[in-house]
């Protein structure tokens, strides 16, 4: 089983810049997007073979989430259940019946750290949500989490130290959700390999001197982690400023 997940930054953008073949040539089983930026019929994005669940933010083209799978899920959830989490569609939990899959589009803790407290309450009550539902069956979790979790996920953490993204409060609350029971697929398979990034600002010619940061992840129930097969990043694709990244599991 193939899954796909990307933060397309903005998705009728997305569209533009070659989005529908890149969804084809990576043919995935569950493909997951963050960051759509849209509101329902303001974009009729075709993809047979697939149903599609998207969950829109209250605020015109900010935040957002989609799902695309070819296997019909058992049922379909928006949100945390908490209204003060559920106005901006960050987050769809499919039940494909022998496990879960959650697309997530983490907060950003914005400039000056001024959303960091919010930030903090979210990590809390989602890293509750999903071990409520991993004592039930495997959970695998996907989407731009916004934080480099080590000092080998970004290019210059010296530097980005207690930056948005790599503040030492968000990377303990990732590996707090780590030792409640999930794994990191991409560093379970490959611990130690460097300059593996899946964002880049769009600033400095960044991806062009891949001074980017790993920020979006495949995690799962740790006890499923001996079915991964492999786990990637796809940084030949273009299109956002993001990547897409993969989990080949089963």
């Amino acid at each position: 089983m193939k899954l796909v997940s990307w933060n397309v930054n903005g998705i009728r953008a997305c569209v533009g810049k070659g989005f529908k073949e890149s969804f084809e040539q990576l043919d995935a089983d569950i493909f997951a997007i963050q960051e759509s930026k849209m509101q329902k019929d303001q974009l009729i994005l075709e993809t047979p073979g697939y149903h599609q669940y998207w969950n829109y933010a209250i605020r015109k083209g900010y935040s957002g989430t989609a799902v695309f799978t070819k296997k019909e899920p058992v049922n379909v959830t928006y949100g945390l259940g908490m209204e003060e989490h559920d106005q901006e569609g960050r987050l769809i939990t499919l039940d494909m019946g022998d496990f879960y899959f959650i697309c997530v589009y983490v907060p950003n803790s914005q400039n000056e750290l001024k959303r960091l407290d919010y930030r903090m309450q979210w990590e809390d009550d989602f890293r509750a949500y999903v071990c409520r539902l991993d004592k039930g069956k495997p959970v695998i979790i996907c989407g731009d989490m916004n934080v480099a979790h080590k000092e080998i996920d970004l290019k210059n953490p010296s530097s980005n130290h207690n930056n948005p993204g790599f503040t030492d409060a968000e990377r303990e609350k990732f590996s707090q959700l780590l030792d409640s029971g999930f794994v990191d697929s991409f560093r379970y398979k490959y611990p130690d390999l460097t300059d593996a990034y899946s964002w880049w600002s769009y600033r400095f010619s960044s991806r062009e001197r891949n001074a980017g940061w790993r920020i979006d992840y495949f995690l799962v129930s740790d006890r499923i982690k001996d079915k991964i097969n492999d786990a990637g990043i796809r940084s030949e694709v273009y299109g956002s400023d993001h990547c897409p990244v993969e989990l080949e599991i089963w």
